[in-house]
């Protein structure tokens, strides 16, 4: 069995116009809220045995600030390949090359293709999820994708069972 956590970035700010895209920090609200989804990353007791992590400034401070919520430290590669804006595919090839070694993974980018990917691979799962992942993949929420498979060259379209979708707003400030 093989898990697939695809979080998206927390919210990021505007406030520099002129500061690249790709070194755009985080705001207050995506401080907050990256902190929050790591509580409830240590509250699912899902720990991820690898954090592959867009080099934007947004997602890293997102997996820093998460990563210190979670109590867990696996190892993070950072990679230029996940700060991405299309539909899922480029996302989908990384995951067919991962390591069979890591039975769990999380990856830590952007929409459009965060979304994309975990609608493309959720053929199945839990409906109240499925009804919201088909609604919104909000800055700072998280899927969790679970496969009945061995290899993740084995990942393709509807191969997925949707196991959560979380979004910030809908926890609480603090999980114990």
């Amino acid at each position: 069995m093989l898990t697939l956590m695809l979080f998206r970035h927390a919210k990021s700010s505007w406030d520099h116009p002129g500061l690249d895209d790709h070194d755009r920090p985080l705001n207050e609200r995506g401080v907050a809220a990256a902190s929050r989804m790591g509580r409830h990353i240590r509250h699912i007791a899902i720990t991820p045995d690898l954090v592959l992590c867009s080099t934007a400034v947004r997602a890293r401070q997102t997996w820093a600030l998460a990563q210190t919520e979670t109590g867990c430290s696996p190892p993070c590669e950072l990679s230029r390949a996940l700060y991405n804006f299309d539909d899922g595919n480029s996302y989908l090839n990384i995951v067919k090359q991962l390591n069979d070694d890591c039975k769990t993974v999380m990856l830590v980018g952007h929409n459009p293709t965060t979304e994309g990917l975990a609608k493309l691979l959720s053929g199945d799962g839990d409906p109240a999820a499925l009804t919201a992942l088909a609604r919104k993949y909000p800055t700072a929420a998280l899927s969790v994708i679970r496969f009945d498979l061995d290899h993740w060259r084995d990942v393709g379209p509807g191969t997925g069972t949707l196991m959560l979708f979380a979004r910030p707003k809908q926890l609480p400030d603090t999980d114990g």
